[in-house]
This record gives C-alpha cells, structure tokens and sequence, in this order.
C-alpha cells in the first residue's frame, strides 16, 4: 500500500500516521527526516543540500526527490509507505508521478485530514514540549500531571517559538495556497479521500481505517 498524507498542520497527521503504518505493516518516509539523515551522515546528496540551506535558499524538489527514490528502493519499502511532507506543491506532486512510473509503483489513495482553521489554531497554540526528551502535550487535549513538567523525565515544558497565534496563521496561509491545490490534482487523478479531523484519535482513526480496508481490498 503507498499512501500520502496531507493536511494542514495541528489536524493530527503525525498521531493517524503512526497508527496507520503499525496496522497496515508499511513504512513512513518523512521528508523532513530524511533531509535530515542525508546532512547528518554527509552523503553527497546531503553535501548538496547543505550548500542551499547555507544561502538561505530552499533545497531543490530534483534533490528531495533523489533522496526519495533512494530511499524507496530499499527493501524495507517493498510492503508499502506512506509519504509524509511531500509532495507540498503541483510541480512535486508531478515530479512524484514521473518518479513513481519509473519505479512502476501506482498510489493506492491519497488521505486528507481536515480540520476548520479556528480548531487549528486552538491547537498549535496550546502545545508544549519537553526541553529534555521533546514530548509533546497539550493543554487542552493532553496535558501533563503537573502544569509546566514532563510526566516521563521531570522536564521544563516550553511552547516552541513557531507554535504562537500569528506564526500559526502564516503557516496555515502557505498550506491553503500552495498544498490545498494538490487535493484536487489527487482528485481528478481518484485518489482523494477526504477524513474529518474532528473528533477522539481512535474515532478518526476508525474511519481512515474503513477507507484504507476497502481501498486493498
């Protein structure tokens, strides 16, 4: 099963996407990660990256995208994946296609979570993170024992400098113009299915989980 999972960000992706590959034995390839493996280890395709991100400058989708394919081609993928962070934009999303005939892999069905944008908010903002071990949690939804410390290791909980109400906005504004677009590329193409993100995590999950059974079927 090959999968990608949009949806704008606080909607939950992480959480469902978790479930989703446990259940389903298939691997989540982050493009964010593997940007991040490729700099750390020093391989000549993160060298390359670097050299873009030192200027201030976007990674190149011709680079992500050899990332991707390298990665794909590894055993591990052979049962399925589901791609998480790309694509974001029309001319990724085309350059995916072009990459998956190459490979001669179809997608099985493309997620999208959907969550109103005053919920979204809510949510963002009200995260907190662990300085020591990075958990996450939530005020509202899923809030330490104690106000302000992690309940595994007695750290200080901060809110990360882009989980504020404005940065929040912004990142809600780039995700309506430039990835909401590739919900009705995805569509015309049969593959959209579109998951109310409203509700308790196992809710949600339920009815991904229906789509998904029916999609292998």
């Amino acid at each position: 099963m090959r999968l990608i999972f949009l949806g704008p960000p606080g909607a939950g992706k992480g959480t469902q996407a978790e479930l989703i590959c446990r259940d389903f034995h298939i691997k989540q390839l982050s493009t964010g990660d593997l940007l991040r493996f490729h700099r750390k280890e020093g391989t000549e395709l993160g060298k390359k990256a670097q050299e873009f991100m030192d200027k201030g400058e976007l990674v190149p989708d011709e680079l992500i995208i050899q990332m991707i394919k390298e990665e794909l081609e590894k055993p591990e993928y052979k049962n399925g994946y589901l791609l998480d962070g790309f694509p974001r934009t029309i001319p990724q999303a085309e350059a995916l296609d072009d990459l998956l005939k190459e490979l001669g892999q179809k997608l099985n069905a493309v997620l999208v979570l959907e969550v109103p944008s005053g919920e979204l908010v809510t949510r963002i903002t009200a995260r907190r993170t662990c300085k020591v071990c990075g958990k996450v949690y939530h005020l509202v939804y899923n809030p330490p024992r104690v106000n302000g410390i992690c309940d595994i290791d007695g750290g200080e909980l901060f809110q990360r400098t882009d989980d504020n109400e404005e940065t929040v906005k912004n990142r809600l504004a780039v995700y309506e113009s430039q990835t909401k677009p590739l919900v009705e590329y995805y569509e015309k193409k049969g593959l959209t299915y579109r998951i109310d993100g409203i509700g308790k995590i196992e809710e949600i999950y339920k009815k991904i989980k229906e789509i998904l059974e029916k999609t292998i079927e």
